[in-house]
């Protein structure tokens, strides 16, 4: 993959306002390189959709069994339906409601208004849990986080997302974060972050995998995560590995999309969509040999649920040498690599009110950010004094992850699928007809078409 520099293209009548800081000339923002593309794209996973989702789920699920699936999920539909929608975002060079209203009509429009609605919910669940790596932070930085007796580990995490107070403040804390590096631009702002933290975090990773797997019983962790066990998958595991996957790869949710329209014309797609699959994918396996190891050692159940990386990873850091500065900097990263996937579903929200209503960026972020408190509060609390409130026996957190992610992001997807693979194909098709990419033109659409909905329609029916 080159990384040379791109040049921006050339700017259009219909493109909004540059953002902030970057060149007038610029026309519509535009990555400075495909690597900065890559990072930041795959900067939506390698976050809290690896280190903290993944390696839950996979506890939840049966472990290698379930790993399986869901490589199978991310490397066939997930590249398939990276590349549509990095190919939707580039053909128009806006976001996902304007793009699919000028190559599809307007009806289409409903499916891009429906994928911004679904990042902005999954979104005002995220910034909960992007909290909570900012009261991480505080507490690696005084030495409070170092504790080797999980058992107190899992009652002081308890007691945190019960307050009301920390956990709505902590959240607002992370949430205005997020809103400056989007406010920055695309090249100043989500580009620079992806470039700089991400290596930095997979670096990290690697240190703390090679302290995990010294642990006694470590390795009974990670047999366990590298077997798999076929008798334990149901209509369940298969829906929760393709929510996943979609989850882990911003798919379905017009993410892709935006960051797809900040390619230049001339752009190559389909190494890039491999890439950023690659990266993403290396990214939850990393956050599995990370922290499975370190939940057996300790005797931790791997289905612990959303806290199982604030419950494991203090234990291992008071374990190792130099475990406070380690802890600092893991943390530190961590809540960056938070922030570039929020950053990743604040964009199309952003986006969508620029493009589609002509707000200036600033105006545009902060009408996203005080939405956004408004309508995550109520899944904050729901660890705490709204914890007895439930819908469908799920608790709002619960379902807000369940429904976007498990539902709306694949059906976002599905549609995404059809509106490629057959609404514009013969323009689509274009993007890989350059020499080598066209060998892959029948089997992307095989995948469209075929594989996708025939995954998606049977784990949904498996489910209900």
């Amino acid at each position: 993959m080159s990384h040379s520099p791109i040049t921006p293209s050339a700017p259009s009548a219909a493109s909004p306002p540059a953002a902030s800081g970057e060149p007038a000339a610029a026309g519509r923002a535009t990555w400075g390189s495909r690597l900065g593309f890559v990072l930041a794209a795959a900067g939506s996973a390698v976050g809290l959709g690896a280190v903290w989702k993944f390696p839950y789920v996979v506890g939840a699920h049966g472990g290698g069994a379930f790993l399986v699936v869901y490589l199978g999920c991310v490397l066939s539909l997930g590249v398939a339906l990276l590349l549509a929608e990095m190919t939707i975002g580039r053909l128009t060079g806006k976001s996902a409601t304007t793009a699919l209203r000028e190559l599809g009509g307007r009806h289409w429009a409903w499916v891009g208004r429906i994928a911004t609605f679904n990042a902005f919910a999954i979104l005002s669940f995220y910034v909960v849990v992007g909290g909570w790596t900012v009261a991480y932070l505080q507490r690696a930085i005084t030495g409070a986080v170092l504790v080797a007796d999980t058992e107190r580990l899992v009652s002081e995490f308890s007691t945190f997302i019960a307050d009301p107070v920390a956990s709505l403040a902590t959240m607002g804390v992370f949430l205005g974060l997020t809103c400056l590096i989007v406010a920055a631009g695309v090249q100043k702002g989500i580009e620079r972050a992806g470039k700089w933290l991400m290596p930095a975090l997979f670096l990290l990773m690697l240190l703390v995998i090679a302290r995990a797997l010294t642990l006694p019983g470590a390795m009974a962790g990670v047999a366990w995560f590298l077997t798999p066990d076929f008798s334990v998958i149901s209509g369940s595991t298969l829906l929760e590995a393709l929510g996943l996957a979609f989850f882990s790869l911003s798919l379905g949710a017009g993410m892709i999309v935006v960051y797809g329209s900040y390619l230049p014309k001339d752009a190559k797609l389909a190494g890039s969509a491999v890439w950023v699959a690659t990266l993403a994918t290396l990214a939850c396996f990393l956050a599995g040999l990370m922290i499975l190891p370190a939940v057996f050692a300790f005797g931790v159940a791997p289905n612990a649920g959303p806290g199982l990386t604030f419950i494991t990873m203090p234990a291992i850091f008071a374990q190792m040498p130099f475990g406070h500065l380690v802890a600092v900097a893991f943390f530190l990263l961590l809540l960056f690599a938070a922030l570039t996937s929020a950053v990743s579903l604040f964009e199309p929200v952003t986006a969508f009110l620029i493009d589609e209503y002509q707000w200036r960026r600033g105006p545009a972020v902060v009408a996203v950010l005080v939405a956004t408190f408004l309508f995550g509060a109520p899944a904050a609390l729901s660890f705490g004094v709204w914890s007895d409130v439930r819908l469908f026996d799920r608790t709002i957190f619960d379902l807000m992850d369940y429904v976007t992610v498990n539902l709306l992001m694949p059906a976002g997807g599905l549609c995404v699928a059809f509106f490629v693979g057959v609404r514009i194909w013969p323009l689509a098709r274009t993007v890989l007809e350059d020499t080598r990419g066209q060998w892959f033109v029948p089997v992307w659409r095989a995948l469209l078409l075929v594989l996708t909905p025939v995954a998606i329609v049977g784990v949904w029916y498996q489910s209900l």
